[in-house]
This record gives C-alpha cells, structure tokens and sequence, in this order.
C-alpha cells in the first residue's frame, strides 16, 4: 500500500511541475482588440503585466505575442478604458474595450451649477489645477495666459505684488472698464485675485458668449472667470506638501551709454548749438561740464548705475494641506506661504493664505458646507521706481566719496540726486498691509426628487493700510525741496451676497430638464481716509505720528455704497443626448442708476447639436464627439461709480468782504437718465473629438456690439462744468478663436508626447461716439479704429539735405515727418493712426513630454502685429547732454544716419520726439519649461508616502521680439505703453512636492 501511494504521489508530483513547466514557458498566443462597436482597433497596446514585452494591434485589430500560459495581458488605447486579460493557457485571447466616457462626462462649472461638456451650449474655457501649476505664477490670472483663445493676459509690471490685465474678446468700453468679474466658489469676487493661492484652485472656467455670461447679467458684460478652490473627497487623511524657491535676475540692462559714449554725445550736442569749439577742446569742455564732472573725466569715471541699483531677487512658495472624508464629511485645509523679493531692493511682496473647505451632509436629504479664505498680505515699494532715477544719472558720476559715503548730488547738479539714497535706512518707506476673510457658505436641501432648493451667503471683509514716508535725503524731495513728508491711507470694504437657488433636474425617458431660478442681493460698503503732511520732526517715526508734522497738505475721506437686486431664470432642456436648448433672462436692479433706470434685463439663447448621437454618424468611427452650437444674447456693464448719476461738487477757497470762506461748485454735472452699457453677444461655435480622442477641441466665431457706451460729453467753457457724463457710442469686436487638443504619440513603454494649441483673432472697432463725432483725438478714439490707438505724425527718417528741411521749417539732422497731404507744411493733417495694440493675431501652446516617471513641459504665446510704445526712446532719449542717454545711432555731420536726430544742447527734447517711441510689439515667449521626477511606487509603498516629485522650472528663459533684438529693448510685453519700471526678469526654480 505505502509502494502505491509512493507512486502515485510521484506520478502526481511529476505531472505538477510538467504543469507549472508548460506554463512558465512563453507560448504564440493572437487574438483581436475590437471596440464596443466591434469594429477593429489599431494601434492598440497589447503588454504582459510585470514584464516589458509587449505589441501593438495591426490595421485589422490583430495581435501575435509569446508569453506564459499563467501571464495577464495589458491591453489599452486611447479613448478606451484598459483591460488587464489573464491567459490562462489559452491560445487565443480576445477582447473588446469599453470608451472612456470620463472626457465627454467630464464636469464644468457654468455659473450657479455644472454642466456635462457634451451638454455646454455657450463658449467656455477651462483650465484645471495642473495646468494652473505647471507654470510658476504668482498670480492666479497669470496661469491663463496663453493657455485658453480668447483671453488676453499682459502684466502691467514687474514689480512684485502687481496684477496682470486681464481681457475676455478685447476691449469693449471706452471708459467703462474691461475687467471680467470673478467669480470664487459661486460668490462674486471684488478686486485682486493676488489674494488666493493658486494652490488653492481646482479649477478656473471662463465664460465668454451670452449663453454662458448673461446668467451674470449686468456684469457679464467683459466675461466671466468662474475659480473653484479645493474642496475634500472620500478617502483617508492626506497630507500634502509643495515647497519651491526660486532665483530671480533680470533679463537684462536698459543699453545706456557708458563714459566715453556719453562725452561723445554732449560735446556733439553743444557743438550743434554752437557752444563747442573743437580747436580748444580744454576750454571747451570747462564750460560745458562742471568742476566736479571735469575731476571724474580725469579720473576716468564710469559708473554703471543700473548695476548699482539692481540685485539679484528671489521668490520662495510653501504649502502644507490636509484633506479628506467619508461619504458624509469632507474636509480640506491648507495654509500657504509666498515671498518675492524684487530685483530692486525696496520692492517685495509677502503673502500668508489659510484656506479651510467642510462639506457635511445631514441624513440623506440636507448638505452643507463652508469655504474660507483668509490672506495677510505685505506690499513694500509698490509706487517706487529706482530705474528713472538710476538711468538717470550720468556715467561720469561717481556715487561715493574716498571715505565711501554716497555723495548727495554726484555731479553737482541739484537735479540729480544720488539714486542710491533711496537705499539708505529710512530714507523711503512704502508699505501696504491687506488683510482680507472671504467666505462662501452653503445649505442645500432635497425638497422631493429633482428639486432642491440651495442657500449661498458669501461676506467678504478687507482692511487696507497704506503709509509712505520720504525723508529730507529721498531723491524726490532733493530734487523739488522741503522737508521729510509722509502719507497715511486707510480702506475698509464690507460687502456681502445671498442667493436663494431653486433647481429642478428631471429626465424622462429621451427628454432632459433642468430649470434654475435665483433670487438674489449682493451689497458693498467701502470706506476710506486719507492724510497728507510735510515736515516730519523726527524721521524714525515715518508716518505713524502725522499730528507731529508741521503742515498738513492734504485730507480726505469718502463713503461709497452700492446694492444690486437680481431676479434670474434659466431652462436647460435637452432631446435624446442629440438637441440642446438652454434660456436664461435676468434682471438686474443697481443703485448707481437714477429712478427710472435701475433695472436692467438681460436675456440669452442657446441652441446645440450633438451630431455625433445621430444614426448616420454611428458607422463613423473615428469621431466620438461633434457639436454644433449656437447663441445670442444681451448683457450689461454697470461700471460708474454709486453716485455719478447725482453729481459732484467741489471746495473752492474764496475772499468775500476780506474773510477767507470756503464755496461749492458742481465739477460734475447730474444726469439722472445714465444707465446700462449694454453688449449685444452672438457665438458660433463647434466642439469636436476624433480618432478615439487624439485630436479634441474647437472653434468659435463671435460678433459683439456695445450700444450706450458711459462717455464724456465735453460742454462749453461757459458752462463752468468741463463735462458731463452720458450713454452714447457704439463699439464693435468681432473674431475668431481655435483650440486643439493632440495625442502626438502614446508607446507601450510608457512614453507619451501631448500638446495643446490655441489661436485666437479679435477685431475691435468703433461704430460711433454720439453727436455725429468721428474722432476724439484727446482720448485716441477714431470711429472705424480700434478702441485704443497710437495717433501721431510718422517718422520717415532724418533730414539730410538743409535746402530740402527749409521747405518744412526743420533743419538737416532733425526728424523727418512725413506730409501726408503734400501741402509742403507740417500740421494736424498730416497727423495719423500709427498702429494701435491690438494684435493681429495671438496664440499659445503647451507640449508635454512623460517617460518612466521623467515629464517635461513646454509653454509659450505668442501676440502678433501690434504696436508699442516705449516710453524709453521718450524719456531717455532727449540728446542734449543733461542727462544720460540711450546708446542710440544718431546724426551727425560724419554719421548721416535715419535712425535718430543730432543731439542738440539747445533742445531738452528733439523736435517731434515721441515719433522715435513707436515700435513693433509682436513677440514669440517661452513661459516656462519644466522638468520633473516622481518617484516610483515600489520606493513610494516602502517609504510609505503616497507620491514624490521633484521638479526644476525655467521661467521666461526665451524672447523673440524685433524690439528685443532689433532695438535693443527688454521685454514688449506691457499695457499699451513700454513704462520705466522695474525691469523684466527671468528666474531658475527648484520645487519639491510629497503626499503621504
């Protein structure tokens, strides 16, 4: 008996391992990767788990491999979810992948409530956390530039704590404003979006169309940015860290001339005033120069203050979160930190962010929840400019004297103070403190199925202190006189919103309703003060004891206040997933606007065809998305201030029978009759996705028209008012924007090439500005131009005949102007639209890069044919030696060149200089370029964290611009105008974030 048992188990124990042979060994296994559909997939990745084999599926959806009988198949594709397929020994193995749905699913916030994007009927832009930190912005506007068509984004400065200008389909109003309202966690957001965190975002969408912006009503009129922050999600507690630092340096120096450049420059220009003779060139200079700037020529004296003035900044960001939930709570706090530290040493900005999310549900019936934010911010140096100073200053001064102090005036001249004082403890002193809590509190409640009714409460609380101290040896006052002065600001703004939402979501069978109704009041209150004095007795108390000074020069305070009242409803109604209709009107009642004229009412209509969902295109299978939609809408600005429609007066001062007594005089003229601009909105647009999901995007085509536009009526001198304000003017945009999503290639061993494009034109136009007027040179408006315009004589070349600048009055080597109407004079006529800053044309685009845990990002825009002006051809160009100049090519008699005229000591300015400022402003930039590393799963899982990265950003480390490298300029990226500021930077960032 034991015999045969033995040999059984033998037998038993051979036929075992023969099994476990036979499956270890990789056998031929084929088989087919179809579609739900059951057509043929190609291309798709067939890989064995654990292992780097693998194939792709051939033009009939075929597959051949070898692999073990006990292996599992990694089968996925594009557009399709992935499959993991045991083997099991079998040799032919067979699967049909499901569609991703999760794109076309996907959720986008669209103003009181979300949408499915395949059921978006109005133009809309979105931008999701990882896009927004791809890029180190210290600005959440920032992270929209280049990234979506339609929306342009410019800094305004460099100066840190400054925010960009942001436009939505240009510019419509003239005197209006143009800023989109922002919109944060469902309550309008006032002012500076420098308050949140971007870390803090979870989304950005902006609502561009009627359909999309009307629900805003009298505010939607410049689009709408929709931010949502950060909220919990059911899982256990996370803990998150994100932690970088940054090294700052300027892109580079404004080309000044140094020494003997300078020498060159003034003795030409005396020489063209006939102030210089060269046969007693010692003789000549003593008189031009002074005893001081002689004694440094000798020495050999050149100074480059710009390297003085300017250092090397740094920009350092922290956050630490927690999140979490279960399906009844959710939580999400975090707590940042920022600093950035200007390249001028006066300028930096601080921030500190708390950031709290609760999402609680009460039974099966009630939810709700809070989001907090709370910012202490510190703003130093936010008027100051060193770099006008410092260009200033000549090349032939030196800054201190053997002992090593600054020396107050280097060259004698009281007109220019040593720009270093500024430097010297307590000489300027510029400080803004903010603190800010903006709330948004919810309740919502399931009345019965589909309807529920929601309650939001939003209050917003923000103090402001502003206190800027100059002392006797501040270069402003050295240059104007007087002693140490000091002003000290003060704003406190409350404002709250309440909105009460009823929404009805019901499907039956093939028809889908949703039906929101709101009812809302938003109010603001802001207060403000403001003191002005001279003659600090003692400096180190700054502007903290005004009551010390000797004079106070000026005082102030004011008191506004403004109530919206809103009614809103909107029916989004749709057939079979095919037919989409969506209805809003509103009505908005503002305080700003006379008896008579408060309410507004802003209707809209939306219509879509997915295409995709019909019959016909069910055999199409390489498109699985394709929308036509169509709107038109109205939408309003309500941007005056509360109590323009009332008027103004003003204090006047007067002597009456010898007693000094104090009089009012209207400086604004009442007009009761103001109202609304309104804008007139329609938007063609398509939404497409092919090829399982290689290639999305789409295209829109918008017209706008902007009737009752808020100008300035100019009245008769006699009148003694100057203006007064009306509701006239007509202006128009009109353009066209395309954005592209591509999968440029996906390999089954993990690498992948993604990018996303966008290209967007916009025509602004004038139509009209009331009284028959067809020009209003004073603001640059023309009818039939863009809204802002450069208007201007134009600059040909250089005289270089005398007989032939006689006939025009001018002499050789001064500006030539061209006579546009050939009457052989200079005048207005000849005067003409130069260009304006509109582009021609601007796009974007991002390109991602991903391997084995490596990724790579790409992102640059670009703006096209537009014109600038550079205020430092203006203010550091006037050749006549008082002052440094640009290193510019200029006339002389042995240099006949058409650049720029001969320098003149008699001239403060060349004739017609601002015709020198006018440049080509298109630029191509890359923005940023990251590189980043995560860590694997298997060090992850050991370490026990959840993920790992490491990450080095180079921002705006390339610029190609005609004014860069044709004119030798920094950066043409500016609003309108090219400002003396401080200078445009780069910067080498080194981040780290961890998740446990």
């Amino acid at each position: 008996m034991k015999n045969t048992l033995s040999k059984v188990g033998a037998i038993l124990l051979c036929l075992l391992l023969w099994g476990t042979f036979i499956s270890a060994q990789s056998v031929p296994i084929s088989g087919k990767v179809t579609g739900p559909d059951g057509n043929p997939i190609i291309g798709a990745s067939v890989a064995i788990k654990g292992q780097k084999k693998g194939t792709v599926t051939d033009v009939m959806g075929a597959y051949k491999l070898q692999a073990p009988g006990t292996a599992t198949l990694i089968i996925s594709f594009i557009g399709y979810l992935p499959q993991e397929v045991p083997v099991n020994n079998r040799s032919e193995v067979n699967v049909k992948l499901e569609e991703d749905q999760k794109k076309l699913d996907e959720v986008v916030v669209v103003g009181y409530g979300q949408q499915k994007k395949k059921d978006v009927t109005g133009s809309i832009s979105s931008i999701n956390s990882k896009a927004i930190m791809e890029v180190p912005v210290t600005n959440a506007q920032q992270a929209l530039q280049g990234r979506t068509p339609g929306i342009d984004v410019l800094n305004n400065s460099n100066k840190p704590g400054d925010e960009p200008r942001v436009r939505v389909r240009g510019t419509r109003s003239l005197s209006a404003g143009n800023d989109p309202l922002y919109v944060v966690d469902g309550i309008p957001f006032a002012g500076n979006l420098n308050d949140i965190n971007p870390q803090d975002i979870a989304s950005m969408d902006v609502l561009k169309d009627a359909s999309a912006t009307a629900i805003y009503g009298s505010r939607g009129a410049n689009g709408v940015v929709l931010v949502s922050t950060r909220k919990g999600k059911i899982s256990a507690p996370q803990v998150t860290y994100s932690g970088m630092y940054g090294i700052v340096n300027t892109l580079g120096k404004t080309d000044m001339m140094d020494s003997q450049q300078y020498l060159a420059m003034k003795r030409e220009a005396n020489r063209a005033a006939g102030l210089y003779d060269d046969n007693n060139p010692d003789a000549s200079d003593a008189k031009i120069f002074t005893a001081t700037e002689i004694a440094n020529i000798k020495k050999g004296v050149n100074t480059d203050w710009q390297s003085l003035m300017l250092s090397q900044g740094w920009q350092t960001r922290h956050a630490l979160g927690v999140s979490g939930g279960t399906e009844t709570t959710k939580y999400a706090v975090t707590g940042g930190y920022f600093k950035d530290e200007g390249v001028l040493k006066l300028q930096s900005y601080e921030r500190y962010n708390l950031h709290i999310a609760v999402d609680q549900m009460i039974g099966k019936r009630i939810q709700i929840g809070a989001s907090s934010l709370a910012t202490y911010s510190m703003r130093k140096g936010g008027t100051y400019n060193g770099m006008s100073a410092s260009l200033k200053m000549l090349p032939i001064a030196d800054p201190y004297d053997a002992s090593g102090k600054l020396i107050t005036y280097p060259t004698a001249d009281n007109q220019q103070p040593n720009a270093l004082l500024d430097y010297e403890d307590g000489n300027r002193v510029e400080r803004l403190s903010h603190i800010r809590f903006f709330n948004s509190l919810y309740g919502e409640v399931s009345l019965f199925d589909g309807l529920k009714y929601r309650l939001n409460v939003g209050t917003d609380v923000m103090q402001n202190n502003y206190g800027l101290f100059q002392g006797k040896k501040n270069t402003d006052l050295l240059i104007g006189g007087g002693d140490a002065t000091a002003t000290k600001q003060g704003q406190f703004v409350w404002a709250y919103t309440v909105e009460n939402l009823l929404n009805y979501n019901k499907t039956f069978k093939k028809h889908a309703l949703n039906v929101t109704a709101l009812y809302s009041v938003q109010r603001q209150r802001e207060d403000t003060s403001t003191a002005s004095v001279r003659g600090i007795p003692v400096e180190w108390q700054e502007y903290y004891n005004l009551g010390q000074a000797a004079n106070v020069t000026g005082i102030g305070s004011q008191l506004g206040t403004w109530t919206i009242l809103s009614y809103m409803g909107r029916v989004n109604y749709g057939y079979d997933d095919r037919y989409l209709v969506t209805l809003t009107l509103r009505a908005d009642g503002s305080s700003r606007f006379a008896p008579g004229h408060k309410w507004g009412y802003f209707p809209s209509v939306a219509l879509g065809w997915n295409v995709s969902s019909e019959d016909f295109m069910k055999s199409v299978s390489w498109v699985e998305n394709l929308k036509v939609r169509g709107s038109y809408g109205r939408i309003g600005n309500t941007g005056i201030p509360p109590y323009a429609t009332q008027g103004l007066l003003g204090r006047s001062p007067y002597s009456f029978g010898n007693k000094g007594v104090t009089g009012f005089s209207p400086i604004l003229l009442r007009n009761p009759n103001l109202t609304w601009e309104t804008t007139a909105s329609t938007n063609i647009g398509i939404d497409f996705s092919i090829l399982k999901g290689r290639i999305s995007g789409n295209v829109d085509v918008y017209k706008q028209k902007t009737t009752d536009l808020l100008l300035q009526r100019f009245l008769p001198f006699s009148n003694g008012v100057d203006y007064v304000l009306e509701n006239t003017g007509v202006t128009q945009n009109k353009g066209i924007e395309i954005g592209l999503s591509t999968v440029n290639l996906e390999t089954k061993s993990g690498f992948s090439w993604t990018m996303d494009v966008n290209f967007y034109m916009n025509r602004e136009k004038i139509l009209a500005l009331g009284e028959g007027k067809t020009q209003d040179i004073g603001n640059g408006w023309f009818v039939g131009s863009p809204t802002y315009v450069y208007y201007d004589y134009k600059k040909v070349g250089i005289w270089q005949d005398e007989a032939a600048a006689q006939v025009y009055k001018q002499h050789q080597g001064e500006i030539q102007l061209a006579d546009l109407n050939g009457d052989k004079k200079l005048d207005d006529k000849d005067r003409t639209i130069l260009g304006a800053p509109q582009p021609k044309w601007s796009g974007g685009m991002t390109q991602r890069v991903a391997y084995k845990g490596f990724d790579l990002s790409v992102v640059a825009f670009a703006r096209m044919g537009s014109t600038v002006k550079s205020d430092f051809y203006s203010t550091f160009n006037t050749l006549f030696g008082r002052y440094n100049n640009l290193d510019v090519d200029y006339w002389t008699p042995t240099n006949h060149t058409n650049a720029f005229p001969r320098p003149n000591a008699n001239q403060e300015r060349p004739n017609n200089y601002n015709t020198l400022s006018y440049f080509d402003g298109s630029f191509f930039k890359i923005r940023n370029i990251t590189l980043g590393y995560s860590m694997p799963k298997s060090i992850m899982k050991r370490w026990q964290m959840e993920a790992l990265r490491f990450s080095v950003d180079v921002k705006q480390p390339l610029i190609l611009a005609p004014y860069r490298q044709k004119y030798k300029g920094i950066d043409p990226e500016d609003v309108n105008v090219i400002g003396v500021d401080a200078p445009a930077t780069w910067m080498l960032q080194f981040g780290v974030n961890a998740t446990f």
